[in-house]
Parts: structure tokens; C-alpha cells; sequence
């Protein structure tokens, strides 16, 4: 589990990309300080399994299986990105984010930038399969970001952000066209599995 809220920014170093996998190294300077091997750290939104430490001590690879390459925008890497780093939450510390996954559900594209006096609004488009997950003022995970909807549109969700996002995230940097993970809350997920349900399955 993840809290959505970004330790640092990493930089992609090396990717091996194969016919329905990757193996991607990244260095950082505390995520990846002291990572045990099986180790999940999340990237992008992304939780990945760490597969090999370098001895310096500052890098890491993990290999990217199909099912992930297909659910987000890590196919979308190259060497020299930005990538938004997080460890796994230990348990009882606090929760200044909101109970991330690391599981992507889709991803979505950058429609507009709307910059404000000290912060931006940015619209993203909405896969109508996601749709019935996100609420006004509820928790989404961008890029492994949590942040809250500001508005919501048959097509299309709001968010907005401050300077701190802005200039440690890699939302400050992308624009109009690039493609971001996206993770709703998983209690949304849960209450609509239930609700789907027939009373007689739901017993």
C-alpha cells in the first residue's frame, strides 16, 4: 500500500525492452537508498517489485510485465524521464494522502492547462469505464499523486494543483497530449462490486 504522496523524483537510466515485457533501472536518491530485493516501490502510480540493486547503492531495475505495459504509461518511458517515486507505507505512520494500491486502472490524457495565480487546473479525459468511480471533492491517484477532484464532466475529470506538486511531481512537466496512470480509490471499487451484486449473491 501507498499514500500517494511523492518521496522524490527519479530519473529512468536504462530500459531493456522485450516482446511483451521491459526490464527499466531507475536512480534516485532515497527511494532507492536502501531497498531489499522483492521490495515494492511504486512508480508512477505503478507498483513495481524491485528485481535487482546496484552495489553504489542509488539504482534499481524492475521488470514490467505485459499486463502493466499494457494498464499504464510505462511503455511510454525513455531513458532520462522523471518518474514520481514512492516506498511502500509503513504501517502506523500517517496517512497524509489517501490508501493507494499501486494497482492502474487506466490512464488518461492531458486535455488543458489552466494556470492560476500560484497554482494550475488541469482537465483530463474520463475512460467511461472509470466513470462511475470518481466523485467531486473524492481521492484519485495520478501518477501516483493523490490528489482531489476538483470538478468532473461527462467526459472529463478536474484536478487541481498547488506549487509543491508542481515543482516536485512529474504533473509540473507534462503537457497537453502526454498520457498520466490513473488509480481510483479502492473503495469506490468495492462498493460498486457489492452494489452489482444480486441479493442472493451478495449474502
Amino acid at each position: 500500500m501507498f499514500t500517494g504522496i511523492i518521496e522524490e523524483l527519479g530519473e529512468v537510466i536504462a530500459i531493456e525492452a522485450g516482446t511483451d515485457s521491459s526490464r527499466i533501472t531507475v536512480r534516485g536518491d532515497v527511494t532507492t537508498s536502501d531497498p531489499a530485493h522483492g521490495a515494492s516501490i511504486a512508480v508512477n502510480g505503478a507498483c513495481l517489485t524491485v528485481t535487482d540493486t546496484e552495489a553504489k547503492g542509488d539504482e534499481v531495475t524492475f521488470d514490467v510485465m505485459a499486463e502493466s505495459l499494457r494498464r499504464t504509461g510505462l511503455g511510454d518511458l525513455a531513458v532520462g524521464d522523471a518518474v514520481n517515486l514512492e516506498r511502500a507505507m509503513v504501517l502506523g505512520a500517517r496517512l497524509d494522502g489517501h490508501l493507494v494500491q499501486g494497482h492502474v486502472d487506466g490512464t488518461a490524457t492531458i486535455l488543458q492547462r489552466r494556470p492560476g495565480d500560484r497554482w494550475e487546473e488541469v482537465r483530463l479525459s474520463l475512460d467511461p469505464q472509470l466513470a462511475p468511480f470518481v466523485v467531486e471533492k473524492g481521492s484519485i491517484c495520478v501518477d501516483g499523486v493523490s490528489l482531489t477532484l476538483s470538478a468532473i464532466g461527462e467526459d472529463y475529470l478536474e484536478i487541481a494543483l498547488i506549487p509543491t506538486t508542481l515543482d516536485l511531481t512529474t504533473l509540473g512537466r507534462k503537457g497537453v497530449g502526454d498520457r498520466v496512470n490513473i488509480e481510483v480509490d479502492v473503495l469506490g471499487k468495492y462498493v460498486n462490486r457489492m452494489l452489482a451484486l444480486s441479493p442472493g449473491e451478495n449474502r
